[in-house]
């Protein structure tokens, strides 16, 4: 092996060492306030708190006092469709439609302060900070694809959302208590979807990426209500012949309660 060889595996050997200082060199401890959240009838919602620490180690930088962090909530994801309706002949019909597939149910960003000063607008896009920038997979005819913010179909799919309270962005959610410890509160609304929920946590500096964590929730339906859903689910054949049976005997019931002498 040739001096020139040994020298380059050296230099790439160092590199590596170097990358991984860096990477390690601050780490984020999270957790949320109640890892499962327990819907029966009369929910009505609820708010989460999100908290943690910004734990360094002696390959942080001195000069690195100040941080960004970012929260990212995702519910369950499903396919959606948007519609577009128009007034003919003095009614309204759907007279378009666009498809979402597998976007999240919920989805929540918040932030210490508005993206635009945490990073640059290609950061922005790389890291998906923003509703603008989350990307929405859509059928846009053979083709599965994101398009622009200002897409009709993708504004108002996240308006309608938005105005549910099941997409949402605040760039002032996030409080830093001390240098190192923050919390954010994660607002649930009575609508919210049943299953898992990931919160990916990034922390920012100097408008780049340090270093990035993931923790989860859960959401279930207690009593009643989830015993229907898994009989409906587990066992659907048997499910609907009991709806069935259900729905005559109550028109039978009904038929004897009014019948006219």
């Amino acid at each position: 092996m040739t001096p020139r060889l040994l020298l380059t595996i050296g230099s790439v050997a160092l590199g590596s060492l170097l990358a991984t200082a860096t990477a390690s060199a601050e780490k984020l401890i999270v957790s949320v306030s109640n890892h499962r959240v327990t819907v029966t009838p009369n929910y009505s919602g609820e708010e989460l708190v999100l908290f943690g620490s910004v734990e360094k180690d002696a390959a942080t930088p001195p000069f690195r006092t100040n941080y960004d962090l970012v929260v990212t909530v995702s519910g369950p994801r499903a396919d959606m469709v948007t519609r577009r309706k128009e007034r003919k002949f003095g009614i309204w019909i759907n007279t378009d439609s666009r498809q979402f597939v597998k976007v999240p149910s919920y989805l929540a960003l918040f932030s210490n302060r508005p993206f635009e000063s945490i990073a640059t607008a290609e950061v922005q896009r790389r890291q998906q900070l923003g509703l603008n920038n989350v990307l929405l997979t859509q059928r846009v005819g053979p083709d599965f694809a994101d398009v622009v913010p200002n897409d009709p179909f993708r504004s108002a799919f996240v308006r309608l959302r938005s105005e549910q309270g099941l997409y949402r962005e605040a760039t002032s959610a996030v409080t830093f208590l001390t240098p190192t410890l923050f919390r954010t509160g994660i607002p649930l609304p009575g609508e919210v979807p049943i299953g898992t929920y990931d919160v990916e946590i990034k922390l920012f500096a100097e408008g780049a990426l340090v270093t990035r964590t993931e923790t989860a929730f859960e959401i279930v339906k207690v009593g009643f209500e989830q015993f229907v859903a898994n009989a409906a689910h587990q066992h659907g054949f048997v499910y609907g012949l009991v709806t069935a049976l259900m729905a005559l005997m109550t028109g039978w019931m009904a038929s004897i309660v009014f019948r006219k002498d």
